[in-house]
């Protein structure tokens, strides 16, 4: 498919400007990627977890643009990327339970719409590019506000070369009970995709919003490398729904953070099934009394992956409540990391951390490793981590076997109760595909 804009491969100060004139940005805009570019080329490769030093990002495609211009009709769409979301099932995902959709192709958003009844209540959702020119205050006010330029190497790359993703603004008191969703798909080889996420739940609101992303395999190495702010205003309440099927020439390194005011729930909701390497660790910093967060993850890591994910809770705030559930499933010499990091502030007194960190082995090979942070600066709180592994029980197996199922109907029984606090947490169709994901990935 010939592209609307092709950048040439590689990342340098003229693609940056290039970028930013393209996108027609403001001044100060141009400046913050030119300074994150010089940040990112300054700041090394973590020092910790899996090896990076197999991607070449010296040989990427960061910018890519499929069309001239972004649709409200899948009718509309050249007819290779409208059977691409068709084969997954988003148009009719949107037809039967969403409140919203959002479609990026490569590097920009190519389609977006919301239903009729959010728009009148005053929701918006937009790409990031049209946030920034249609309520430009408030998007200044916000972007970058929560994940700072030189927070990591990788959300300074992000800084500089940001393109697509999703600006949320929920008014006060709006609650949108169904979700809105925004699918990412990375469709050529050899590109970077560098979304960026800001949603803005205000006063006594609610919002459920759900990200998907995939690509075809190819043998040479991509890169995702998204940053995701949210900021939850007192009393509202930002779910957060990830559901992940990278292909395994994917490295997926993302930033993920959010900010919970008084009163206000932040909730994670994270499912890693593919990729090369993945390293995600959605953070909540409870900064308002009486702020909750959740984070419910799973990791099902097969042959040649990595999966390094986790989640950190930061109360900064009394009376906060925080809780982290990882579940990993491994086969094949597949890799699974939980890193968990509680912490309690000085102040953050009668305030609740708890993690769970649980981990499933399917065959010689594999590997599962938890590892906790635990800083209480505050002696008057509470904090429990809790961490186990084991291997499927043949005794279990037996049993549901001697009661008529096959082996491959008792394994997947058993795998899908073991995710179940993550399934449970889903709208019941993305529930059902998500359990069928796993009876056909771990037969």
């Amino acid at each position: 498919m010939k592209h609307a804009y092709r950048a040439p491969r590689g990342l340098n100060e003229k693609l940056v400007t290039e970028l930013s004139a393209h996108k027609t940005e403001p001044t100060w805009m141009l400046e913050r990627r030119l300074h994150a570019l010089n940040l990112f080329k300054q700041m090394p490769l973590p020092r910790w977890g899996p090896d990076l030093t197999a991607l070449d990002m010296t040989n990427l495609h960061y910018y890519l643009q499929a069309v001239p211009h972004q649709h409200d009709s899948w009718h509309t769409l050249p007819e290779k990327i409208r059977q691409t979301f068709d084969q997954l099932g988003i148009p009719e995902a949107e037809r039967s339970f969403l409140a919203g959709t959002g479609a990026q192709y490569e590097s920009e958003m190519v389609y977006k719409q919301l239903r009729d009844r959010w728009q009148k209540q005053g929701v918006i959702f937009l790409s990031p590019e049209e946030g920034l020119s249609e309520h430009a205050a408030l998007f200044k006010q916000h972007f970058g506000s929560v994940v700072p330029i030189d927070d990591n190497k990788f959300a300074a790359l992000n800084s500089a070369v940001w393109s697509g993703g999703t600006f949320l603004y929920i008014p006060k008191g709006v609650r949108v009970e169904e979700p809105i969703q925004t699918y990412f798909r990375m469709d050529s080889p050899n590109m970077g995709q560098f979304e960026r996420t800001l949603i803005i739940a205000d006063e006594g609101s609610f919002v459920h919003y759900v990200e998907g992303c995939s690509a075809p395999v190819y043998r040479t190495g991509s890169l995702h490398s998204a940053v995701v702010e949210l900021i939850a205003l007192p009393g509202s309440h930002i779910r957060y729904t990830t559901i992940q099927n990278w292909s395994d020439n994917v490295y997926n390194l993302v930033t993920k953070r959010a900010i919970a005011h008084e009163q206000a729930t932040v909730e994670w909701i994270d499912g890693n099934f593919g990729s090369a390497v993945t390293m995600k660790y959605p953070t909540t910093h409870l900064r308002g009394k009486g702020a909750s967060g959740t984070l419910i993850s799973v990791n099902v890591a097969d042959e040649k992956q990595i999966l390094d994910s986790g989640g950190s809770m930061i109360h900064h705030a009394p009376h906060t409540r925080s809780n982290i559930i990882s579940k990993s499933l491994c086969r094949n010499g597949g890799r699974s990391h939980a890193r968990t990091n509680l912490v309690i502030m000085p102040g953050a007194h009668d305030s609740h951390c708890a993690s769970q960190c649980d981990s499933l082995l399917l065959n010689k090979g594999s590997r599962a490793d938890a590892h906790p942070r635990i800083d209480v600066r505050e002696p008057r709180s509470e904090v429990s981590h809790e961490a186990s592994v084991g291997t499927l029980s043949p005794e279990h197996l037996f049993y549901l076997q001697s009661r008529g199922f096959t082996q491959q109907e008792a394994r997947a029984l058993i795998l899908n109760g073991f995710v179940e606090p993550f399934v449970s947490q889903l709208p019941m169709e993305y529930a059902v595909e998500i359990n069928r994901l796993i009876a056909m990935e771990l037969p």
